[in-house]
């Protein structure tokens, strides 16, 4: 195939994509009370707890134009302390914190009413990896192979560490007698395994692709997208008081969000020009290695939806680390109000 007809083949592509994106946008503005739609531009700060490619479906939404099409403007700042992000929605400082809904339920317990109301990650984005000839045996069962080993993984209370403790407890073993967690900063964990530390490392992109670059370990044996499945890993959270005193505002926003979703999907492309935009210092072999496991293992949500499965393995999660003390059911921190509205407005 020559350069030109390659061209053309992504050319007519990424039409389609902006056309099927468009109308989806069209629809969407519809799917906000024409009253709201007069009013002046809002202007919305969405807190975040570090600048992420997992959080690339709502750059792109902003970059888009879908939430100024929507009569709103966002913007991002990041709050890298630990629950500042939640913090600062529930002070006032921002309309809406992108996190797991574990948060609404961890400020539920406090007396504090937030809501999930769109979805951008929905799988674990985690997986391990095994120093070189050190790797699971052909047939062994992960408890048998877990058993005795060295984990390198992120300090407790970050997800990653959730995640490891529900799976030793799933494999039924103790992480205080039949395995070592090595609990370090998440960028130490390649430096655990390399130097012996840990014979296993809990890790995400771009730190597998390193690894695989040095000869450190091979792909990981054992993917969490897979394993878990569904997993309200990132939503988009408000404050309840925002549902009820401005529901046409929140309404808007989760629109520009499925559309970045939608957009990210279908044009993955102009939606990869738009990460070098956000993360200029990235080098490009990191960018590639991290979008390309995201786009393969399908880490974003399709549509925004946040399903009852999503919570329970969430919710399941955090339960088994001891860091939600307390069962939250799902309709007392997720609101599904607007993607429904979004859903019938696509329909007609």
């Amino acid at each position: 195939m020559t350069t030109k007809t390659r061209m053309r083949g992504l050319t007519r592509r990424a039409t389609l994509a902006l056309a099927s994106a468009t109308a989806l946008a069209s629809m969407l503005t519809l799917a906000a009370p024409s009253s709201a739609l007069a009013q002046a531009k809002k202007t919305l700060i969405v807190a975040e707890p570090t600048h992420g490619i997992g959080y690339l479906p709502l750059y792109v939404a902003i970059h888009k134009g879908y939430f100024a099409d929507q009569n709103i403007e966002v913007k991002i700042m990041t709050v890298d302390s630990g629950s500042g992000h939640t913090n600062a929605v529930l002070t006032g400082q921002a309309f809406a914190f992108i996190g797991g809904p574990e948060h609404n339920a961890f400020a539920k317990l406090k007396g504090a009413e937030l809501r999930a109301v769109v979805n951008v990650v929905d799988r674990g984005n985690v997986y391990f990896v095994a120093k070189k000839g050190m790797e699971p045996k052909p047939g062994q069962s992960m408890a048998d192979y877990f058993k005795g080993k060295k984990i390198g993984v992120g300090q407790y209370s970050g997800t990653p560490n959730s995640i490891t403790r529900y799976l030793m407890a799933k494999y039924g073993l103790d992480v205080k007698k039949d395995v070592t967690l090595v609990e370090t900063a998440t960028a130490a964990v390649i430096a655990t395994v390399k130097t012996g530390a840990a014979d296993i490392g809990n890790v995400s992109e771009p730190l597998i692709a390193r690894g695989l670059k040095e000869g450190l370990w091979g792909e990981p044996f054992l993917s969490i997208p897979d394993e878990l499945g569904p997993y309200a890993y990132s939503t988009l959270n408000v404050r309840l008081d925002s549902i009820e005193k401005d529901p046409d505002t929140v309404q808007k926003f989760v629109n520009g969000v499925v559309m970045g979703l939608k957009f990210t999907y279908s044009n993955p492309a102009e939606a990869t020009l738009i990460a070098k935009k956000e993360f200029p210092t990235m080098s490009e072999e990191d960018l590639k290695a991290t979008l390309d496991r995201t786009f393969k293992d399908k880490l974003w949500s399709a549509d925004g939806s946040i399903s009852q499965a999503s919570w329970d393995t969430g919710s399941a999660v955090v339960r088994e680390a001891g860091i939600l003390k307390q069962d939250v059911k799902y309709d007392e921190i997720i609101d599904n109000r607007f993607l429904k509205a979004v859903k019938a407005e696509v329909a007609k």
